[in-house]
């Protein structure tokens, strides 16, 4: 991720984004909810082995193993928005998420159960 977001602004962005009213998140604090968890991955299972996708938001290479450099990664996760903030606050299991197909997950190590809830 190029620009680090700092944690009391990401951990606002994150709560605000949750709301538990269930209003929706304006954009911008959405955005920045997602990049911020996205880095606190990135942060706790470093390496390039897995992609993790949240469109249109982010995406961050993370866990060990075999890296790349050009074309698609080795392990590749894909999810929307909201259930990846539901994922990473614990809202919502790896599980869950994968056997309801709101997670998209193929690859090796593309399993994320060990590093979620963040």
């Amino acid at each position: 991720m190029a620009k680090r977001i700092d944690s009391a602004a990401g951990r606002a962005a994150v709560a605000a984004a949750i709301d538990p009213s269930g209003a929706p998140a304006a954009r911008p604090v959405l955005a920045t909810a997602v990049r911020f968890t996205l880095q606190q991955l990135e942060a706790r299972a470093p390496g390039g082995s897995v992609e993790v996708r949240v469109p249109p938001f982010g995406a961050v290479q993370c866990i060990e193993g075999t890296s790349h450099r050009r074309g698609t990664p080795p392990a590749v996760v894909e999810t929307d928005a909201d259930t990846w903030l539901s994922l990473a606050t614990g809202a919502l299991t790896w599980a869950d998420a994968v056997a309801s197909g709101r997670v998209l997950a193929s690859g090796e190590r593309a399993d994320l159960a060990a590093y979620l809830p963040l």
